[in-house]
């Protein structure tokens, strides 16, 4: 039997990983196995290291002490930057990046190479196709040809989400992409979250926030992180609780479940 500890299992895993700036941990020996199929939300305060967590599971950010490993196999005797293309990674800062008149097409289909710039690379009708598919997947290849710059924020964070599909990753990393969201764009974009869950339910999927009520149904486990370090980590339903939640965010809250699943939280 797999053991939810055994990270020979896992896809992508960290031990004990710490992340120092200026002398002050940022993260705090952190350990994580993501295993397929898992769902995972990483829930915390403005500041408490979600986003650096993130960029050290990306690849983009070495951690100052600890372990990273890629199928078992640790970081330094792997190729990075062939991993990474394996890791999909989408921020809503990635937005801001982007060339306002790259249409949504290329800004898909540019993450094949993990590029900014359709220029940059060669691509044939069969990445043109691919980049139009994962629109649709999302119900929004209407948007294919618009310039991204004209586009609402709720429809880029979608593109940026269905740029993610691109390369058939084998782990998919989403920071706070509801950011700068209006309900209406929240929620649908929660639901695209949760279809994507369902379309690639093998892949490990990580998903930062510091909402409750952002919580896709789909997610499977939870780590509230508080100061760099992890206040509690495991399935959802035992690391999303009102102890946790007030303890995470230091005002007492009740956490609650809707009809639909999703979870809220209000001051008791």
């Amino acid at each position: 039997m797999v053991t939810r500890n055994d990270p020979a299992t896992a896809v992508l895993s960290l031990h004990a990983v710490s992340v120092l700036h200026s002398g002050r941990p940022v993260v705090d020996s952190i350990s994580l196995d993501l295993l397929p199929g898992e769902r995972w939300v990483i829930l915390g305060p403005n500041g408490c290291g979600k986003t650096t967590l993130l960029r050290v599971l990306s690849l983009y950010l070495h951690p100052t002490t600890g372990v990273i490993a890629f199928r078992g196999i640790p970081l330094g005797n792997f190729d990075v930057r062939s991993v990474r293309s394996r890791i999909a990674y989408s921020s809503a800062s990635l937005g801001a990046e982007l060339r306002p008149a790259l249409i949504a097409r290329d800004v898909v289909m540019t993450a094949r190479h993990g590029a900014l710039e359709a220029w940059w690379h060669e691509y044939d009708d069969s990445d043109r196709e691919r980049a139009i598919s994962c629109l649709d997947h999302l119900g929004i290849a209407s948007l294919a040809h618009r310039p991204f710059g004209t586009l609402s924020s709720g429809e880029q964070q979608r593109v940026l989400l269905a740029r993610t599909l691109m390369r058939e990753p084998e782990v998919v990393l989403l920071d706070e992409p509801s950011a700068r969201l209006d309900l209406g764009g929240r929620e649908r974009l929660v639901s695209d979250i949760d279809a994507l869950s369902h379309s690639a339910s093998h892949v490990p999927l990580v998903l930062v926030t510091h909402h409750v009520d952002e919580v896709p149904t789909t997610c499977t486990h939870a780590m509230l992180m508080k100061d760099g370090s992890a206040l509690a980590r495991g399935s959802i339903d035992d690391a999303i609780t009102s102890e946790n939640v007030s303890e995470c965010f230091e005002i007492d809250l009740i956490v609650e479940r809707r009809a639909n699943g999703r979870r809220t939280a209000h001051r008791r």
